[in-house]
């Protein structure tokens, strides 16, 4: 019966999507003629690299996400003022067409995505659109951030990492030390820039680690920014957990043992460490701050739970 009802529902909204489409036939088509080749570059540019790879999957269960939640958004959905719309579009079209002919792919990827937003805005309004806060800020992760941004917060931070590994290992005995923007370890040398790769994932783990919070609990505007904030000392923590184990394998099995860590398991074991940390850091705060770990479901029910109980 459940299953029954389910595929109801998604035949429904299908059918309203579809509805949709058919009356707005100048919208949808000016719609993607924004969206298709500016997203073409995004996976040109950006899907097909190390910092980018997460996108598809961000994109897939992103929208994924924004169909869920659609059930909840849309008792509330009304057309917005157009004058706010007018004055949107009249602000973010022109910048948008700069930034295509100038072929930045992050400025341009973020116009798109504010555009399409503003035109989803002008159908559902502002009541709706809060609802889906989550889904419209998680789908931001498909989009390449400004590469002086993260070398900006990555640059120090690579260094920083570094010099504490080499600053353990030589403590445990290690004939170690760093040099610039190298780390000398017995006969061998390695590069920090090589060392610290695993810090292009920054943008993949906090996409990751969001999905999660807001999948397992629903969970508040603060609680996710509380984890969001976690994520940079979990991404340092997993890089130097793997810098360590780099540079151990360098020191013990030589180059060759150490490339191949590079080439299949570094990325493996520095997600793996990540994930593992996100739980734990989940697990404490729902002990320290079980208040601010429940979503507004989970305050609705007990609310609920409470009338109910005072009521018989």
């Amino acid at each position: 019966m459940a299953t029954d009802a389910s595929l109801t529902e998604t035949k429904s909204r299908f059918s309203d999507v579809l509805a949709w489409v058919m009356a707005n036939p100048v919208l949808v088509a000016g719609v993607l003629a924004v969206l298709i080749p500016t997203m073409l570059l995004v996976a040109n540019q950006s899907w097909s690299t190390e910092q980018g790879a997460h996108g598809p999957i961000v994109l897939a269960t992103g929208l994924w996400l924004l169909w869920r939640e659609w059930k909840n958004a849309q008792p509330h959905a009304r057309p917005a003022p157009g004058k706010g719309v007018a004055v949107a579009f009249a602000i973010l079209l022109p910048l948008y067409f700069v930034s295509r002919v100038s072929n930045i792919v992050e400025t341009e990827g973020f116009l798109m995505y504010a555009l399409v937003v503003t035109v989803l805005y002008s159908f559902i309004g502002w009541n709706a659109l809060k609802i889906l806060w989550f889904p419209l800020v998680y789908l931001l992760f498909v989009l390449p951030p400004p590469e002086t941004i993260v070398a900006m917060v990555t640059n120090p931070l690579k260094i920083f990492l570094s010099e504490s590994a080499v600053h353990l290992l030589y403590a445990l005995g290690y004939p170690i030390a760093a040099s610039g923007v190298t780390i000398q370890v017995g006969q061998y040398q390695l590069l920090v820039a090589e060392a610290c790769a695993g810090l292009n994932s920054l943008i993949s783990l906090s996409a990751i680690a969001l999905f999660y919070v807001y999948l397992r609990h629903h969970a508040n505007v603060r609680y996710s920014l509380l984890m969001f904030l976690a994520i940079l000392p979990v991404a340092a923590f997993a890089n130097f957990v793997r810098i360590v184990i780099l540079v151990l394998l360098t020191y013990h099995g030589g180059e060759a043992a150490a490339q191949g860590f590079l080439h299949d398991f570094a990325g493996l074991t520095m997600f793996m460490t990540a994930l593992i940390t996100i739980f734990a850091i989940d697990h404490l705060f729902g002990l320290l701050l079980p208040g601010l770990k429940r979503g507004r479901h989970d305050e609705a029910a007990k609310l609920a739970q409470r009338r109910v109980t005072s009521g018989g």
